[in-house]
């Protein structure tokens, strides 16, 4: 019992998702040669948990103060304590850093907040939704490690930046698979548009896309290469396998635990060579 409050507690207070992210900045250093900057990292998994868990549960907190559960008031209590963390790392951080998370952080805020009149947000905006995750998930994990570490604008990282989201889209369809019995026909989602057979080969040759346009790069690792392929064929497997009833974890941490698995396949291959 204890341990399954824990796992939940993991999971619902974006623990999780936040350490796929940031093992999507190592990933990004890692290819790069970028010796690891831990003041980023803790930055962007703090400032993940406080974005999630902002879009996650404000609204609800919102309108049911007092009838909060348990679970849900210590979530909303770890995420003050994490948010004051990530003011005390962004001092630690240069200004145009934190102005592009200030972009970032207003793209966050638009998802959630109805800034588009009649109560509207990007959320309720249709076929936008899954556009600002992956547009989000690539801005963070890419141009934010590399904006004092490298040149952005050079092809391999233009090229990096669009494989990530490629992956980051294709890594959302279980997603949108599993919500389809929840989300409004108005929302347009990838799988309310196209069905969910349709969607999963998007998903699929997504994944081959990215893969394809390694290839393209001036410069990759055979160890860059090979952790990708493990990657992208596990997102594949999840995505086929993916149910609009689905187990209450299969999405929330199996999928989202892809890019953790990217991360340790490439580490294990750096380690063997």
């Amino acid at each position: 019992m204890v341990f399954k409050n824990l796992f939940n507690f993991y999971i619902n207070s974006s623990i999780h998702v936040a350490l796929a992210v940031v093992s999507m900045v190592l990933i990004t250093l890692i290819n790069y040669n970028i010796p690891l900057d831990f003041n980023i990292c803790l930055f962007v998994f703090f400032g993940t948990i406080t974005g999630y868990n902002f879009v996650k549960y404000a609204g609800i907190a919102g309108l049911h103060h007092r009838s909060l559960t348990k679970n849900l008031r210590l979530i909303q209590i770890f995420s003050l304590f994490v948010f004051f963390a990530l003011i005390y790392m962004a001092f630690k951080l240069p200004q145009n850093i934190l102005f592009f998370t200030l972009i970032m952080g207003i793209f966050t805020s638009l998802y959630v907040l109805p800034f588009f009149g009649k109560g509207r947000n990007l959320r309720g905006l249709a076929g936008v939704k899954i556009l600002v995750i992956a547009f989000v998930w690539s801005g963070v994990t890419v141009v934010l490690p590399l904006i004092n570490k490298a040149e952005i604008f050079q092809l391999d990282i233009i090229i990096e930046l669009f494989q990530r989201f490629l992956f980051v889209f294709a890594l959302t369809l279980p997603f949108e698979i599993r919500d389809l019995r929840f989300d409004m026909a108005k929302l347009n989602t990838v799988p309310q548009i196209f069905g969910v057979p349709k969607t999963k080969i998007i998903g699929i040759l997504m994944i081959l896309g990215v893969i394809l346009l390694e290839f393209l790069k001036g410069e990759t690792a055979l160890e860059n290469i090979l952790s990708l392929i493990a990657a992208g064929v596990l997102l594949c497997i999840l995505i086929t396998k993916s149910k609009i009833r689905q187990s209450k974890y299969y999405s929330s941490f199996w999928v989202e635990g892809v890019p953790i698995f990217w991360l340790l396949i490439l580490f294990g291959m750096q380690f063997m060579s």
